[in-house]
């Protein structure tokens, strides 16, 4: 107990004073440049005891963050009392070494993790203590669900600090900060061309969108208090524009999980592609075991010399020469093997669809030139009628009309692309009697007739 004291005593000597954290901290910057002109400094120097207060929990290795961790929620979970003697935390860790003990009480006790009321003789935990032990249970707690997008966490500080009226731009930030980051994962996915990395992905983005709904009823109550300053307005408008970005990424995986599939290889009739194999050869760890007995003798080179190789040679080309001194002419012929059409049903009924809307796009063929021809229709008269699987793969092609990018391609998508055609969605529904499809948004395809007389001409 005098060891642990003195040693107390000689950390407390060797603080240094504010001018000497001032020097030292300064000497990390330009010399040209004053650390209290910095905003970010400010900030973090006025919460330097919320700050401490980390750093004694998590200095040192991983066992000693453990152990004081331990310690500090063992005593705060005992809601029975709200002070503690030392012969009743003796008791509450008991498993614990005293010598162990008595350093992590001491470590929180100078940090003002803990409270010594000499008087009574008891320890108490102290407010900032219950505070840093909540934010360290949530990011916890949330780190053991399966958040693949890791949102849950921001956003559950968002949404505590919007319901106490004290949500800050920071928070903010970091949750933009998120958004951005995912759609640049998911971008760089559907560059990549992968479809293994395209499907994960898009796994993500599905989890992702999950929480964007969730957080767009926060969004919209921020915009509409009237507390909020302007930078949170611009903060949470700059979140919901990337959230439009993230929701509008649909298209873009639909496209290129199209393209592969317009791409994969069949291996002959046997109803295998290539990812099938690739999917296969991922589930075994140790791909070298797949060779084990695949071959029954092992290789046997032969060597021979160059006369030899020169004797087998003349042999092999006389054999040859007589050979072609039978008559001539040609083989006789023999029936072409009969092939089996592999072209994918979904392909066909692109085409088909396609050829439907470039008869109305189509100025020769349709008669909207005539006064009073309809220029626009709606768009379930484009999709219906038809099954729920087609309709749903029509609809998903739909945004691709007048893209730019895709009409610099080649395919039945960039035909597609380069119909002078627009698609104009809205967020209302119409019923429809249809036997698999009960109602739809209400849409419209009208006529380009610009865009339509530069391609007749």
């Amino acid at each position: 107990m005098i060891d642990i004291m003195a040693s107390a005593a000689l950390a407390a000597d060797a603080n240094p004073t504010e001018q000497e954290q001032n020097a030292a901290l300064q000497a990390h910057f330009q010399p040209n440049v004053s650390v209290d002109e910095i905003e970010q400094v400010f900030h973090l120097k006025r919460a330097q005891p919320l700050l401490q207060v980390f750093t004694a929990l998590f200095h040192g290795g991983f066992e000693g963050v453990l152990v004081r961790l331990l310690v500090l929620r063992e005593l705060a979970n005992d809601t029975a009392s709200s002070a503690f003697s030392r012969a009743d935390i003796n008791t509450k860790l008991a498993y614990m070494l005293p010598e162990s003990l008595e350093t992590v009480l001491m470590r929180l006790r100078s940090n003002q993790l803990l409270a010594w009321d000499a008087q009574q003789a008891v320890y108490r935990v102290t407010p900032m203590a219950r505070n840093v032990l909540s934010a360290i249970d949530s990011l916890l707690g949330l780190g053991q669900t399966e958040d693949q997008a890791e949102m849950g966490f921001l956003l559950s500080q968002v949404a505590g600090a919007q319901a106490v009226g004290g949500v800050t731009v920071e928070q903010l930030q970091h949750l933009l900060g998120r958004l951005v980051d995912l759609t640049e994962e998911f971008r760089d996915a559907i560059a990549s061309g992968s479809e293994f990395r395209l499907r994960a992905s898009q796994a993500k983005w599905h989890l992702a969108c999950d929480w964007v709904e969730k957080g767009s009823e926060i969004l919209r109550a921020i915009t509409s208090d009237e507390r909020a300053d302007a930078a949170t307005h611009r903060a949470a408008q700059a979140i919901g524009r990337a959230q439009s970005q993230l929701l509008n990424m649909q298209g873009m995986f639909s496209r290129a999980l199209n393209q592969i599939e317009r791409q994969r290889v069949h291996l002959g009739q046997s109803g295998l592609s290539t990812t099938d194999i690739k999917r296969w050869l991922l589930e075994h760890e140790d791909l070298a075991s797949l060779a084990e007995d695949a071959i029954d003798q092992p290789a046997k080179p032969l060597f021979i010399t160059p006369a030899e190789m020169i004797d087998v040679a003349e042999t092999e080309l006389m054999a040859e020469r007589a050979g072609n001194t039978g008559e001539g002419g040609l083989p006789t012929g023999q029936d072409a093997p009969t092939t089996i059409n592999d072209t994918p049903a979904m392909q066909k009924e692109l085409d088909d669809w396609l050829a439907r809307l470039s008869d109305f796009a189509n100025l020769n063929n349709f008669p909207s030139v005539a006064e009073g021809a309809p220029k626009e229709i709606p768009v379930h008269e484009s999709l219906l009628p038809a099954s729920f699987a087609v309709a749903s793969y029509r609809a998903s092609l739909l945004p691709l009309l007048g893209d730019a990018a895709e009409a610099s391609l080649q395919g039945a998508t960039a035909e597609l692309a380069r119909l002078p055609l627009t698609f104009t969605p809205t967020d209302t529904m119409v019923k429809l009697p249809d036997l698999e499809i009960a109602a739809i948004s209400m849409a419209s395809l009208s006529l380009d007739l610009e865009e339509s007389g530069k391609a007749d001409e």
